[in-house]
């Protein structure tokens, strides 16, 4: 990056002002002391914040209070199942927030000063949007609490489209592509299309929240399915009809029209995944920290001021602790290994990702029920089994993603991971070995129930000791496999020259 000219010394001994240096950044050039900018901080910003607020909205669901008593199957039915809908609907909703905010800033690439404060005002909305679903959880047939909740998506839409109007009133912070074409206000209907869908669908939720409220829930699933029934309505169309209408037709010929219908980016949706990851690995010693701190006068009074033996009674906090904080890290290194590979991510894979991170999002509550439930009670087994129901999905729709990529692995996956590449085989073990696990383990302590908790510490301490030791089992089996193909290959050959050496000629 270069420097600003020293300022020379002019005929008359005065200053001549420094010239303006243009500064190149991934081939877009600026002026140094204008007001655009280019927005790669605040979209790191946005990605960052929007999957923090995502993955929190768990903490109602974690932290309901059961009491010791009470059996966990009633308590999921009479609290947790209701929690868990509702917080999987809102968790899908951010996602659907975060994606015409991904759309929005493909159209706009640079940013000012009014830009940057518009995209505040639209994240201080979201991060407000934690409390209105321990409303809408904690109250779920009160109308207030889902008012609130779809007021804020109303707003947050608001702000996007002031945010799009701003940019195409300014062309100069638009995409290079759209600048130059003739067709803007095709472009700016269609991105307000986009970001409004979901906002007029949470407006109509606000209203029939004080008359029928389940109406309400099912047009806040509509925010979360609506894009996918439209492009099912676009395919169906495209093959009854045999040809589309004609406005789209003209223009699909102008090149930027694939950044809004193509696929996310990949490197956004990298970056809002770690954020979820990197937020419920955090979340997990938030917990530790606020209530696995013995209080002082009770380890003078009870203990007699030794620390450790007050300690020891957390052990199995301890332990889930662990464990689970080993199942968010190997999960994110699986979903690093199945990324590193993926060149394009399609919309069955965005979607795919997005189900498999609201059950990432979940492994908090996995935490909060093995460790008040460790010790033997009547609520251990279905604590454990909660918690390998969570890890079989978030780690199967992983799968599914990998599944998804080879339908189009000539556009959506590099050579090595296709079929017949080196690291195909490697691959598919990876991906299917915490789905396998976690089945198994669940069918296991149903079956041996005096020994769950065994079950699922061995577990949690046998998956890590078998991602190291994958790539080495995978090739014995390759090799193996090999063997007995090629055994059975030559004793194909022996047969028929046996017959051919008996056979008549």
């Amino acid at each position: 990056m270069s420097a600003l000219r020293a300022a020379d010394p002019g005929p008359g001994g005065g200053q001549v002002e420094p010239e303006p240096v243009l500064v190149r950044d991934r081939g877009l050039e600026l002026e140094l002391g204008s007001s655009r900018q280019t927005s790669h901080r605040l979209l790191a910003y946005s990605d960052a914040l929007l999957s923090i607020i995502a993955t929190v909205m768990i903490l109602p669901v974690a932290h309901t209070k059961i009491h010791p008593d009470q059996k966990l199957g009633e308590s999921v039915q009479q609290l947790l199942l209701a929690k868990i809908s509702v917080y999987l609907m809102t968790f899908l909703i951010v996602t659907v927030a975060w994606a015409a905010h991904v759309r929005l800033f493909q159209v706009i690439e640079l940013i000012d000063d009014v830009l940057a404060l518009l995209n505040l005002a639209c994240m201080m909305i979201i991060t407000f949007l934690p409390y209105t679903f321990s409303l809408m959880a904690s109250f779920p047939e009160v109308p207030f609490g889902i008012f609130l909740f779809s007021v804020c998506a109303v707003v947050v839409g608001l702000i996007q489209a002031v945010i799009v109007v701003y940019g195409f009133y300014h062309p100069h912070l638009l995409n290079q592509q759209i600048q130059v074409s003739e067709n803007q206000n095709f472009y700016k209907r269609r991105i307000l299309k986009i970001i409004l869908r979901g906002p007029l669908l949470c407006f109509l939720a606000a209203i029939f929240s004080f008359f029928f409220i389940p109406l309400s829930y099912v047009l806040l699933g509509l925010v979360i399915i609506f894009p996918h029934l439209t492009r099912f309505a676009t395919w169906c169309k495209t093959k009854i009809v045999g040809q589309r209408d004609e406005e789209e037709a003209h223009h699909s010929l102008e090149t930027f029209t694939f950044y809004l219908s193509e696929p996310l980016s990949k490197e956004r949706v990298e970056a809002f995944s770690d954020g979820v990851y990197a937020i419920v690995a955090t979340l997990l010693i938030l917990d530790i920290c606020e209530d696995n701190v013995p209080d002082p006068r009770e380890v003078e009074e009870r203990f007699h001021g030794s620390l450790l033996e007050a300690l020891r009674e957390y052990g199995p906090n301890y332990l889930a602790y662990f464990g689970s904080f080993v199942t968010i890290g190997l999960l994110w290194f699986v979903h690093h290994s199945l990324f590193l590979y993926v060149t394009k991510a399609t919309r069955l894979m965005g979607l795919l990702n997005v189900l498999s991170l609201a059950f990432i999002g979940g492994l908090p509550l996995a935490y909060q029920l093995t460790s008040e439930f460790a010790e033997k009670s009547h609520n251990e087994i279905e604590a454990i089994q909660v918690s390998c129901v969570i890890t079989f999905f978030a780690s199967i729709f992983q799968f599914a993603i990998w599944t998804t990529a080879l339908l189009y692995e000539r556009e959506t996956l590099h050579p090595f991971a296709r079929y017949g590449g080196k690291e195909h085989a490697f691959m598919f073990a990876k991906l299917a070995l915490y789905p396998c696990v976690s089945l198994g383990a669940f069918f296991l302590t149903c079956l041996l129930s005096e020994f769950s908790t065994a079950i699922f510490h061995l577990m949690q301490i046998v998956i890590p000791f078998a991602f190291l030791a994958l790539r080495i089992f995978v090739r014995i089996s390759l090799t193996v496999i090999r063997s007995m193909m090629s055994l059975s290959r030559q004793k194909v050959v022996l047969l028929e020259e046996e017959e051919a050496c008996l056979s008549p000629t």
